[in-house]
């Protein structure tokens, strides 16, 4: 019993655990609230929660999952042992290389360790951000 290695399953019940441990410290969600906000039924929670999938869990249903709690998909299928999230969204001509500052505050917002609440404040001030007016110069 030396492998240390761990599955797909148990690496994706941690992630729902820590999204569901969250969403119930930042929201004040239950498990029921989750299921409503994420449209991923409660049955289908508990089965990801205990690990309890032989094929993996639809890729639909962890998409709107993460994208309800704010989540990174990405975070979600590297615990489930995909190779990324699917196509990468289209760029524009103009738009450089992304960000290192981006890459750290994802990785900050999908690191168990980082505060339920830094993790507001980051969602918090990037919501604020990507919804102001954009002065252009001139």
């Amino acid at each position: 019993m030396g492998s240390t290695e761990v599955s797909p399953q148990m690496a994706f019940a941690r992630f729902v655990r820590r999204a569901i441990d969250d969403a119930r410290d930042e929201r004040g969600w239950t498990v029921s609230d989750l299921a409503a906000h994420t449209g991923v039924g409660r049955s289908t929670v508990f089965r990801w929660l205990a690990g309890d999938w032989q094929d993996y869990p639809e890729l639909a249903k962890v998409r709107g999952f993460c994208a309800a709690l704010d989540l990174p998909v990405a975070a979600a299928f590297r615990a489930l042992g995909l190779p990324d999230a699917g196509p990468a969204p289209r760029r524009r001509a103009d738009d450089g290389p992304v960000e290192a500052d981006v890459r750290v505050i994802l990785d900050r917002l999908a690191d168990p360790a980082v505060p339920a609440e830094e993790k507001h404040h980051i969602r918090d001030l990037l919501r604020y951000l990507a919804r102001r007016p954009v002065r252009r110069a001139g």
